[in-house]
């Protein structure tokens, strides 16, 4: 336990406000008591739980903040078991959770001072939810407020707050019913002050209104986190003890000494790997040359530091970015596409050392992704993977999707999910794969353009190109009131020195998605907008250099791409297309090469490379799903014979009787004299009558 005491920690407190237009209730002292911190937040339905312990003893063997935090899947919460034949214990993380953690985790990490290296594990549980909230947005509020209970040295309190737009009217914290009707989704975080992290898209939002929505969003998290102030004053919350981790003053001085003069053009050098190795090689000359005077994560320690100030220094005295570029200046683009022969689109794009590698696979509406969470199920028709390895940065290591992968895979695809066509018009399952070649910043918003370009050439008839930048932010001691710059298009070693990773993507007419993290206590909204302003600038330069390898979507699909044939049936029929135990639709699949998805509406997608193979097929299942019709001559299997006559079987499922009378020209003495079962004649429909029988003649069928 920390400095907050027993009795303390076990004080039942209960507070509410209205938040968003709903009554959120926030308690601590009744569960999880042994944490450091724990509050439940209930909104409706939903109940979330977030607990907080921090060790006392410090971690000097990291050079990070060793900051956890986990929102964890609990299906129980919406009253579901997994749908997993083999497993039901809730296992790894889903997608949905991991981003949810990341949205949770990326506005909290800031609000601790540097050098805070006292192990700290959050977890953020939903006991209960309905969906008539974002449980990220519970989730954040619940974790601050835990947080704030600890004492730890948290600059706190924060909030989020959810923002949809219907019919032009801003809406905090939406419904999922909202949300349907909504062209504006973002997740803004935020203090008392300032907003310190946001996350979302929109279906090209012109980017006066996006501002006009993080302003309506910051005055909208107030409530929440006046509630936690108070929760703060009713149990008097006394400061934790705690002790910074910084290189010693004196192991400061003693390194930027010995760098005095030395890092010049080794920090500002056009090429990564050219800089990385200069840098690399003064660290090793300043640990052989201290050894004897500090520890080795010491002088290493005051080294990062140093290189942060003089690259923070260049820019703010000098004038001068790592790679000589002006403020506002993008690094050298190109666009490339049709690279991949056998893929159904590709798209090459690279600024500066960033280099993307997108395609693009087509497939029948079968291969959507079947997405099942705790509070989520659905078909997934559009999916964008982000790829990287340890390669993409000149280096070794684990290869396989992290929480950063996938947040930024999550990132390109709500850009570009706004100009695709909808499932009507392009029924495809939609899959584009960003490979990151190499990776020197801004590789998420890299594979935003190499995707679109990817799309256009794959036939994907989207509206419009999207691209994306990502902008950078220089300051003096974390503080907009003294002297500071705005980077278009960051590099890595700005993203490693600089003070926001702001991510702006769109088309020409509005924003498509939007991502910020921070390293400073917050941003206004003022500020916030002369960033937008400057990344849609920058964005037209790039749309140019896009536009220039491709315009619009090719007219054609590659010749290896599926085709679809989209036919209709009555819904009543769809068990004669599909058969006995899936008979029927195996035996056309069988027969003719394809894929066939039949949905309950009585839509039948068939897909296919080969034309006349699918032609096949939709004759077979217009054949089972056919209306008899008066006056048509059929091909019919004869399956019965009777004195009277001869039953045939006309269309599948479909039977009726040639009466002896009307199986020739001529007079028939015996049935089985022009007939015999088994055998197909031509006949004509000439009757159905009042009973709904079919009544056919053979020799009409002339």
């Amino acid at each position: 336990m920390n400095s907050n005491d027993e009795s303390t920690q076990k004080k039942e407190i209960k507070l509410t406000a209205s938040f968003g237009g709903k009554e959120i209730l926030v308690e601590t002292g009744k569960l999880a008591q042994l944490a450091d911190g724990s509050v439940v937040v209930r909104c409706n339905d939903s109940v979330i739980l977030a607990t907080v312990v921090i060790k006392k003893e410090v971690d000097e063997e990291k050079d990070y903040f060793p900051l956890s935090v986990e929102f964890q899947d609990k299906w129980y919460a919406t009253g579901k078991i997994s749908g997993s034949r083999f497993i039901k214990r809730e296992a790894r993380p889903s997608e949905l959770a991991t981003l949810r953690s990341r949205m949770i985790d990326r506005p909290i990490r800031p609000m601790f001072p540097k050098g805070f290296m006292n192990d700290t594990q959050l977890i953020v549980t939903p006991l209960s939810l309905d969906d008539s909230i974002d449980p990220a947005v519970l989730g954040l509020l619940a974790a601050s407020g835990a947080l704030m209970l600890t004492g730890a040295p948290f600059e706190g309190p924060l909030a989020a707050v959810r923002v949809g737009r219907v019919a032009g009217q801003f809406i905090a914290n939406p419904s999922a019913e909202q949300m349907a009707d909504s062209d504006l989704d973002i997740l803004v975080a935020g203090t008392k002050e300032a907003i310190t992290m946001i996350e979302g898209g929109g279906k090209e939002i012109p980017e006066d209104e996006l501002a006009n929505a993080l302003e309506f969003a910051h005055g909208s998290m107030q409530p929440a986190i006046e509630l936690q102030n108070k929760l703060v004053a009713e149990l008097n919350v006394r400061p934790m003890e705690f002790t910074l981790v910084k290189a010693e003053e004196d192991a400061y001085k003693a390194v930027s000494d010995f760098l005095a003069g030395k890092l010049g053009e080794s920090i500002r050098h056009k090429d990564k790997i050219a800089r990385s190795l200069l840098i690399a090689n003064l660290e090793d000359e300043v640990l052989t040359i201290l050894a004897d005077q500090y520890e080795e994560a010491q002088i290493s320690q005051a080294f990062e530091k140093a290189i942060k100030e003089e690259v923070r220094r260049a820019v703010l005295e000098e004038g001068v970015r790592p790679d000589h570029r002006k403020f506002d200046e993008i690094r050298p683009l190109s666009s490339e596409v049709g690279l991949l022969p056998r893929t159904h689109g590709s798209g090459l794009f690279q600024r500066g050392q960033t280099q993307i590698l997108s395609t693009v696979t087509l497939a029948s509406p079968s291969k959507a992704q079947i997405v099942e969470s705790m509070n989520q199920d659905f078909e997934k028709r559009f999916m964008h993977h982000y790829i990287d390895t340890p390669a993409s940065y000149g280096e070794t290591g684990r290869i396989g999707p992290g929480r950063r992968a996938i947040g930024h895979g999550y990132l390109a695809e709500r850009a570009l999910e706004a100009v695709l066509p909808s499932e009507t018009d392009f029924p495809y399952t939609i899959r584009v794969a960003s490979e990151v070649l190499s990776c020197n910043g801004s590789s998420s918003m890299g594979s935003v353009c190499g995707g679109s370009l990817a799309l256009m050439d794959a036939g994907v008839p989207i509206s419009a190109h999207v691209a994306g930048v990502a902008m950078g932010l220089i300051t003096t001691d974390g503080d907009l009131s003294k002297k500071y710059v705005i980077l278009t298009d960051i590099q890595g070693a700005e993203d490693f020195a600089g003070d926001m990773d702001f991510k702006l993507a769109g088309t020409r007419k509005g924003a498509t998605a939007i991502q910020m993290d921070i390293k400073v206590k917050g941003l206004t909204i003022d500020f916030l907008k002369e960033v937008i302003k400057q990344s849609k600038e920058a964005r037209m330069k790039i749309l140019d250099v896009m536009e220039a390898a491709i315009k619009e979507p090719r007219a054609e699909i590659s010749k290896y791409a599926p085709r679809l044939t989209t036919l209709h049936i009555s819904p009543d029929k769809i068990r004669l297309v599909i058969g006995k135990g899936g008979e029927t639709i195996n035996k056309i699949i069988e027969e003719t090469g394809v894929e066939m998805d039949i949905e309950d509406d009585g839509t039948v997608v068939i897909a296919s490379t080969d034309e006349e193979a699918a032609r096949r097929a939709v004759s077979m299942v217009e054949a089972l799903t056919e209306e008899p019709t008066v006056g048509k001559i059929y091909e019919a299997k004869v399956v019965k014979i009777m004195d009277f006559g001869a039953f045939v079987e006309f269309m599948p499922g479909k039977e009726g009787l040639v009466h002896i009378s009307k199986l020739a020209d001529h007079r028939v003495e015996k049935v089985t004299d022009e007939v015999k079962e088994g055998e197909t004649i031509k006949v004509k429909l000439i009757e159905i009558d009042e009973m709904g029988r079919y009544v056919l003649s053979r020799k009409d069928a002339k």
